[in-house]
């Protein structure tokens, strides 16, 4: 059997092989233990390297079908007319232009949030990322959205219970959720207003009540399951192409994302897209899918 490197593929052969996770770090502990993080789902975990199972891949293809099945649905919601715009004269419509919510992104994984920079960047939503560990988020989540004064905000990275049977009640049992908690909390102190500022918050089987009190407009998971690396994204364009005339639909929401009701809810939200007029060059909306260090 190949030995255990930083970068494989594995699963966990006490879980029954149930999630693809990826070698973060190995551990020079007695025995050694291993950092991995989920492939797909926005999990991390710990693992004695003997009961890990090495796959013959480099890289698992982030369930593609279901991502293009969500990704067409998106395309073809934005291609029914709104409302406002479609009452005024045919040749009028033409000279408006969609101006969608701008989404801040931070993430506690560079490996996720590289993959929903793609994912932006294919659904034209205009984003800002940044690569902030769990831990620095509450401390540093007022100064970047002083900085960039987004109309949403995604705070994730990766969370999870720290044990197979742990107390779902209680935050401590949590690897990440009360850094999200202590996050939203102060995000909400820069801006108070669930329609103002929009928080899309959690990771894989977060916190959800207490981060929805916190102030969160959506967050993970209602039912402690395995959210997508995708899911926050779905959410996140979402709220930037509705318009801001209109409460989101909050089913079609939810079973738009992978993960569905039992990984992602929230309250009721107004949108966060605007119509422009007169429709000129210079200002459409400039598309930035940036990463920030």
């Amino acid at each position: 059997m190949r030995k255990t490197s930083v970068g494989d593929m594995v699963t966990r052969r006490s879980y029954g092989e149930d999630i693809v996770f990826y070698v973060r770090r190995i551990l020079d502990a007695d025995p050694p233990i291993a950092q991995l993080i989920g492939v797909n789902v926005r999990l991390a975990a710990d693992s004695p390297l003997d009961d890990l199972i090495v796959l013959d891949y480099r890289m698992k293809p982030a369930s593609p079908s279901a991502v293009k099945a969500i990704i067409a649905q998106i395309m073809l919601q934005r291609t029914k007319p709104v409302p406002r715009i479609d009452a005024r004269p045919e040749a009028a419509k033409t000279d408006y232009v969609a101006i969608p919510g701008r989404v801040l992104h931070v993430d506690g994984e560079e490996h996720y949030l590289n993959q929903c920079l793609a994912l932006y960047s294919n659904l034209n939503v205009p984003v800002i990322g940044l690569h902030i560990p769990e831990p620095e988020q509450p401390v540093k989540i007022r100064s970047v959205l002083e900085k960039y004064n987004p109309d949403i905000l995604v705070i994730t990275g990766h969370d999870g219970l720290l044990r197979k049977n742990s107390n779902r009640d209680f935050l401590i049992n949590y690897r990440s959720s009360q850094y999200f908690v202590e996050t939203v909390k102060q995000a909400r102190l820069h801006d108070s207003n669930r329609d103002g500022l929009v928080i899309i918050a959690g990771a894989c089987q977060s916190h959800f009540e207490s981060l929805i009190e916190a102030g969160a407009n959506f967050a993970s998971a209602p039912e402690r399951v395995m959210i997508h690396c995708y899911d926050p994204v779905f959410v996140a364009e979402k709220i930037a192409y509705t318009p801001f005339t209109q409460v989101v639909n909050l089913p079609e929401l939810f079973y738009a994302t992978i993960s569905g009701k039992d990984g992602v809810g929230g309250v009721e939200t107004r949108g966060k897209l605007r119509q422009g007029f007169p429709r000129i060059k210079s200002w459409l909306p400039v598309k930035s899918y940036e990463k920030q260090h």
